[in-house]
């Protein structure tokens, strides 16, 4: 068993500066060290590993296999050692409690924002981390701890998890005003999808469902434009790089302030379900067990006003 005490915090986050840039040279001057002690650093983590975990070249280094696991994991504890800093500033700051939550781009474009405003007003002590991620990564983010919470898509895998529907977005059609399909107040999914589309990344739920809409009517997606938020689809869009589909609480945002144009779709269903997950309900923080709560009433409430 390696000996954790032989872990020194300032050479692994030299290591990830190293590993990041791919050179020595931009870690030592970025931890304002020589470039000897940087070498001198990572040469003795490589031998308490008993592995080499950097390859060097002619233009500079690169991780090992075994570097990348090292690599990744460190990564992770510096993340955690980061959030135990934060945490602390908070507490002298006056916040008693902290909700780390993952999201989305359908939650965190449509109706989180709103939500957490009224969490705050709520809980004002509470300090909120709102993460940004696709939601397979926001599912491994609550298995490992990272958040408490996290809203992701009905469509992803997260069977260790306890879930529940917590917002329900219509899927809509975007497209440039010029557009053939402009003019209509509705359109054939086939039509919608046999354009040219700007997309999340093909492993985001939302664009795994595209796909699969368009697998159902005999189609390929034909993805153009890959980006990692509705903003930037929305801007793709408005420059005639493609059509898009995303939650109307998204695209509404945007049809104004970019000169598009909102279709709704026809012949698919277009009712995009998200989901709140977490590892064990009787587990969470009061922050995060006040969310929750939250988060049903009002879940309950837009259920009795339909």
């Amino acid at each position: 068993m390696i000996n954790l005490n032989r872990f020194d915090l300032v050479t692994l986050r030299l290591f990830v500066a190293v590993a990041d840039a791919g050179s020595l040279t931009a870690g030592a001057d970025r931890f304002g060290i020589s470039l000897a002690a940087a070498s001198k650093r990572i040469a003795e983590l490589e031998q308490h590993c008993g592995v080499p975990l950097l390859k060097r070249g002619q233009r500079g280094v690169s991780a090992t296999a075994e570097g990348q696991t090292v690599h990744r994991l460190a990564v992770e504890v510096i993340a955690r050692l980061e959030q135990l800093a934060q945490s602390v500033d908070d507490f002298r700051a006056g916040a008693t409690e902290h909700l780390r939550l993952c999201a989305n781009p359908s939650a965190s474009g449509g109706f989180l924002p709103a939500l957490l405003a009224r969490y705050a007003e709520r809980f004002p002590k509470v300090r909120i981390e709102l993460e940004d991620m696709l939601s397979e990564d926001a599912v491994r983010a609550v298995q490992k701890g990272a958040a408490e919470l996290a809203v992701i898509g009905d469509n992803v895998p997260c069977e260790d998890l306890e879930t529940f529907a917590c917002n329900v977005d219509e899927l809509v059609l975007l497209v440039p005003r010029a557009h053939a399909l402009a003019g209509l107040a509705t359109a054939p999914v086939e039509q919608a999808l046999a354009c040219d589309q700007v997309a999340l990344a093909r492993s985001a739920s939302l664009t795994r469902k595209l796909i699969a809409a368009a697998e159902a009517v005999g189609l390929t997606l034909r993805i153009r434009v890959q980006v990692r938020s509705f903003d930037s689809m929305c801007r793709m869009v408005a420059c005639g790089l493609g059509v898009a589909v995303l939650p109307r609480a998204a695209a509404e945002l945007y049809v104004q302030a970019l000169g598009l144009a909102l279709v709704r779709l026809s012949g698919a269903e277009v009712q995009r379900q998200l989901l709140l997950a977490m590892r064990q309900r009787a587990g969470l923080s009061a922050a995060a067990a006040g969310f929750v709560e939250m988060l049903e009433a009002e879940s309950l409430s837009r259920e009795q006003a339909r």
